[in-house]
């Protein structure tokens, strides 16, 4: 071989790398951009499964709360009425009265405990605690993978080449990260 097809040969392979390069250096800026894209939509997934689990649990734990507050209200009340007869001259047809509400109301909180045990409302409370925490477990794990793909993409755009190669793709402006605002740090109210 002489040097003249050597020198081509070389020639050649320069070009089909720095093509290959100046390919490959466009197709990663724009993989990262997409991969920042995909992950922010897993952190806005994870924000919408809470706002969809939230109020339904929310709903049940209240549903169950209303249904337990109702027996110990009731029993509350019949218990006054009783130590209001006992206190007061009331007559003994007026305590046996109370007394049988009293009894009625003990009766219907003893059915409650009977049919269940552990008081559906515990177990209701405890899923909805267990689900709250899973989903902010899950949207503290899309925030930190959303933050990592921020990072690698902003540290590519701000080197040599990174730079280069976004300015070609427009996608010279950094992705923001997911900060947390002054408001989220304040402990949240959940009233039921």
């Amino acid at each position: 071989m002489n040097k003249g097809c050597l020198v081509w040969i070389i020639i050649v392979a320069v070009i089909i790398g720095g093509i290959g390069f100046f390919i490959g250096g466009l197709n990663k800026v724009v993989r990262m951009d997409e991969n920042v894209k995909a992950a922010w939509a897993q952190v806005e997934n994870q924000l919408q499964r809470r706002n969809d689990l939230i109020p339904n649990l929310v709903n049940t734990v209240k549903g169950y709360a209303k249904h337990e507050k109702e027996i110990f209200t009731y029993v509350a009340d019949a218990r006054g009425k009783l130590a209001g007869t006992i206190k007061g001259n009331k007559s003994i047809k007026e305590k046996i009265k109370a007394s049988k509400e009293l009894t009625t109301a003990l009766s219907r909180l003893l059915m409650i405990v009977e049919r269940y045990p552990d008081l559906k409302a515990n177990e209701n409370f405890a899923r909805l605690m267990d689900e709250l925490s899973g989903t902010e477990n899950r949207i503290a794990v899309e925030r930190m993978r959303y933050n990592k793909g921020v990072q690698e993409f902003n540290a590519h755009i701000r080197t040599v080449f990174g730079s280069f190669f976004a300015e070609k793709r427009n996608l010279t402006e950094p992705a923001e990260y997911f900060k947390v605002e002054e408001k989220a740090k304040e402990l949240p109210v959940v009233k039921f």
